[in-house]
């Protein structure tokens, strides 16, 4: 397949919808995502939470490594955890392309990028709603191939947009733009139908979505919708 770093040059630009598993029927797991390969999506995204920098616990590499075993798309991880430059070498190897950090816990990004490049994964960062936007993305926007702005606060799914994150993802385009750097924009977080709009307006091209898809009444309808206003 490639280092994460090479499938992620070959996903090229275009705007995507990603179904976040945190939303899946855990029991059946591997069901509940194949429509949705099956549908288009080549990339998965994969919340990781350790129960400190967040109160939630979901997924270790052993479940990486089950999805891994049924699907080559792209797993999208990110990790919300206090200590993640421990953490990504075993999801790296357990199938992860892509490992996305949280600035709030303090790691350099030289130090990050670093250990991105030895394990041959994306490296991505991610802004809570109530950190300080600008810093963050100056420092680390030459480091980094992803930039998650949050429009919720982690640690939970299903919570409401906020709406702030628009604002906060032109922002985040602009200071990008005046370093000439172009990482991904994601956003994560109350992602439906109504709310994809505008943060794809506002420079998103990554939109991350777990209850809209996951409990539609159609998860596939669900995601070709939100596929398509990624796409504009």
């Amino acid at each position: 397949m490639g280092s994460g770093i090479e499938r992620l040059q070959r996903l090229g630009r275009e705007g995507r919808a990603l179904p976040s598993i945190l939303s899946a029927d855990f029991a059946a797991l591997a069901a509940s995502i194949r429509p949705l390969l099956d549908a288009g999506s080549q990339v998965l995204h994969v919340d990781v939470m350790d129960g400190h920098f967040v109160p939630n616990i979901t997924f270790g590499p052993p479940v990486v490594r089950s999805v891994r075993a049924h699907t080559d798309a792209f797993l999208d991880t990110h990790l919300m955890v206090t200590d993640p430059l421990t953490y990504m070498e075993p999801f790296a190897k357990a199938g992860s392309d892509l490992c996305t950090i949280h600035a709030e816990v303090g790691i350099a990004p030289e130090a990050a990028r670093a250990e991105a490049d030895r394990l041959g994964v994306g490296l991505g960062v991610a802004i809570r709603p109530s950190t300080g936007l600008d810093a963050v993305v100056e420092a680390w926007a030459r480091h980094v191939d992803l930039i998650l702005v949050m429009s919720v606060e982690p640690g939970f799914g299903g919570q409401s947009f906020r709406p702030e994150a628009v604002e906060r993802l032109a922002r985040t385009k602009e200071i990008c733009w005046r370093q000439g750097v172009a990482p991904i924009l994601e956003v994560d977080g109350g992602i439906d139908r109504e709310t994809a709009p505008g943060v794809v307006a506002a420079g998103a091209r990554w939109l991350v979505a777990g209850s809209a898809i996951f409990r539609a009444s159609d998860p596939v309808a669900a995601y070709h919708a939100l596929r398509e206003i990624a796409s504009i």
